[in-house]
C-alpha cells in the first residue's frame, strides 16, 4: 500500500473446559505469559512500569518487534509495525499460533482453549479487535475531515463482521443521548439479546462517535492522540470497533481498503455528501437488521444502503488509487469481488466473510437437529467458530474442507512468530530483543530489575529504548529499520 504503516492488537478470550476456583482465566493467562518468556524465551519481559496496570514483569516485547502482555487479566497481542498487508495478516496470525502452541506446550490443550472473538455469550463481556493505521500529521483530524471515514467504519461491517447470535444485554448495551451516555434499555432503545443472528460483534457495544477512552465509552473513531512515532509527522488513526476475523484473507481486505480510504482523504477524494444522520444507532441498525437490505438515513434525509454506500467509496477509490502499486489493485479487485457478491445469496461469501462463513455453519446444524435460534447448544457452537485449537475449531473444519482462500502461507507465518519485518523499526527493535536474550537470563531479570536501585537494565518502548549506562536511543520513525544503528548503539555487549 501507498507509505502506510498497518499494526493490529488482539485481545484474546480463555475458554475454561472445568470449573475449578484455583484455575481462573486470569491464572492461565499467568500460566502462558511465563512460559512464553520464561521458559521458550521468545522475548524480554519489561522491568519497568508502563502504567498503574501494567507492573514490571506484566508483558514483553517479542523477537519478532510485537508484544504480548496482560491486559486487565487477559492476554494481549500487538502485532509489530507493519508496512505491507502480507506482513501485518503473517504477524497476525503469528500471535494466535504463538498462544496456541504455547498451551499445547504446556500440556493445557484439554483445559482451556483460545477463542479470537469479541464477546462472551454469558456475561456479555467484549473484548477487543484494535486497528492502527500510520497517517500524517496533516491528516484533517476533525469532526468534517473524518465525517468521511466514519460513514465507511459504519457500513464496511457488511463485509467484516464476524457474526453472532443475540445482542449485549441491556444492562451491558449502551448509547449517547444529549452528549450524556445512559443504558440502551433507560432510553427505549433496541437491546434484544433473543434476535437470532447479527453481522457484528462489536456494533452493539460502540457507543459514541468520536471519543478518546477506550473502554466503557468506545467510539467508532478513538480520538486519543498517541502516535507512538515522531508527533510532529505522524498520527495514528486507532480503532476499536472492528470485529476479529478468523478468515486471515478477511483482515488483510479490511486493513487495506480502510488505507485506501484514508488515502482518498488525505488527498482530498473522499465523498462527501455521505454523512450519516445517528452513526452510532446505524451502526448496530445495519448489524441486526435481519433482512439484510442495511438501507440507513443520510443527513440530507436521503436513505442509502450500506452496500450502495461502499460502492461510491470504492468508485472514488478507483478513479484516484488504481495502478499505484500491485497491493492496492489487489486490494481493489477484491473489494469490488465482494461488494458484488453481497448482493447475492450470501452463501457466495462462506470461507470469505467470517459472518457468512458462521452463519451458514450454524443453518445447516440447526435444521438438521431441529434448533430454535434460542437454543444453548448454538451459541457453544459460535465460540467455537473463534477456537483457535485446530482440532476443535469450526473455521478450522472449512480450512481443512478447502473452501477458505489463503493471504499467505504456513512458512510465513513461522517466519513471522520469529522474525520482525524487515521494512519498520520493528527490525530494530527485534536486534535489540535478541541483544538481550543473548546476554539476559530469566532469573536474573526478574530478580534484578533494579540492582542499582536507579533505573531497570533495560526499558523498552515502541519508539525508544534504553539499555543501563547507555543513553537513549529514539526510533521516531517506523518506515526506518534502525537496525545497524541499534547494533552499533548496543556494541559492546551488556555487562
Amino acid at each position: 500500500m501507498l507509505h502506510r504503516i498497518f499494526g493490529l492488537e488482539t485481545e484474546y478470550g480463555l475458554l475454561i473446559h472445568e470449573d475449578r476456583p484455583d484455575h481462573s482465566p486470569t491464572w492461565f493467562a499467568h500460566q502462558i505469559r511465563h512460559h512464553l518468556f520464561q521458559v521458550q524465551r521468545r522475548g524480554v519481559l519489561d522491568l519497568h512500569h508502563r502504567g498503574h496496570d501494567e507492573p514490571p514483569g506484566n508483558g514483553g516485547f517479542l523477537t519478532n518487534g510485537g508484544r504480548i502482555y496482560l491486559d486487565m487479566g487477559h492476554l494481549e497481542y500487538a502485532s509489530p509495525e507493519c508496512h505491507s498487508l502480507t506482513d501485518v495478516v503473517a504477524s497476525d496470525r503469528a500471535g494466535d499460533l504463538l498462544l496456541q502452541r504455547t498451551i499445547e506446550d504446556l500440556g493445557l490443550s484439554d483445559h482451556v482453549s483460545l477463542i479470537k472473538n469479541n464477546i462472551d455469550h454469558e456475561t456479555d463481556a467484549t473484548f477487543g479487535s484494535h486497528e492502527n493505521y500510520l497517517v500524517s500529521r496533516r491528516f484533517p483530524f476533525s469532526r468534517r475531515g473524518l465525517a468521511p471515514f466514519v460513514t465507511f467504519l459504519v457500513t464496511r461491517q457488511i463485509f467484516t463482521g464476524a457474526g453472532r447470535i443475540g445482542a449485549a444485554g441491556p444492562q451491558d448495551a449502551w448509547i449517547q443521548m444529549d452528549r450524556l451516555i445512559v443504558p440502551r434499555a433507560a432510553a427505549g432503545a433496541r437491546g434484544d439479546s433473543k434476535l437470532p443472528f447479527q453481522i457484528s460483534q462489536r456494533s452493539d457495544y460502540i457507543v459514541n462517535d468520536f471519543f478518546e477512552w477506550v473502554q466503557h465509552n468506545r467510539a467508532i473513531v478513538n480520538t486519543r492522540d498517541e502516535p507512538l512515532a515522531d508527533p510532529n509527522e505522524y498520527r495514528r488513526i486507532h480503532l476499536l470497533l472492528g470485529d476479529f476475523h478468523m478468515a486471515e484473507y478477511r483482515t488483510g481486505v479490511k486493513l487495506g481498503v480502510a488505507g485506501l480510504v484514508l488515502q482518498l482523504i488525505e488527498e482530498g477524494h473522499a465523498p462527501q455528501d455521505l454523512e450519516i444522520d445517528e452513526p452510532v444507532e446505524a451502526l448496530q441498525e445495519i448489524s441486526q437488521d435481519q433482512e439484510r437490505s442495511w438501507v440507513i438515513r443520510l443527513q440530507s434525509q436521503r436513505t442509502m444502503s450500506a452496500l450502495d454506500i461502499q460502492e461510491r467509496f470504492l468508485d472514488c477509490a478507483l478513479r484516484h488509487c488504481k495502478g499505484q502499486d500491485e497491493e492496492t489493485d489487489w486490494v481493489l479487485a477484491q473489494w469490488a469481488s465482494v461488494l458484488n457478491d453481497l448482493r447475492g445469496d450470501y452463501q457466495k461469501l462462506v470461507g470469505r466473510v467470517d459472518w457468512a462463513s458462521k452463519l451458514w455453519l450454524l443453518e445447516c446444524f440447526r435444521e438438521a437437529e431441529g434448533l430454535d435460534w434460542g437454543d444453548s447448544l448454538l451459541k457453544s457452537l459460535d465460540l467455537e467458530y473463534h477456537n483457535l485449537n485446530p482440532s476443535k475449531g469450526l473455521y478450522a473444519g472449512l480450512v481443512e474442507e478447502g473452501r477458505v482462500p489463503r493471504m499467505t502461507t504456513d512458512a510465513l507465518i513461522q517466519i513471522a512468530m520469529d522474525e520482525a519485518p524487515k521494512n519498520t523499526r520493528a527490525y530494530g527493535r527485534s536486534a535489540l530483543v535478541r541483544h538481550l536474550l543473548g546476554g539476559w537470563s530469566p532469573s536474573n531479570a526478574d530478580q534484578g530489575a533494579k540492582p542499582d536501585g536507579l533505573f531497570p537494565a533495560y526499558v523498552i518502548n515502541w519508539s525508544i529504548f534504553q539499555v543501563r549506562g547507555r543513553a537513549p536511543f529514539p526510533m521516531p520513525d517506523p518506515f526506518r529499520t534502525y537496525r545497524d544503528e541499534v547494533r552499533t548503539h548496543l556494541e559492546p555487549a551488556i555487562v
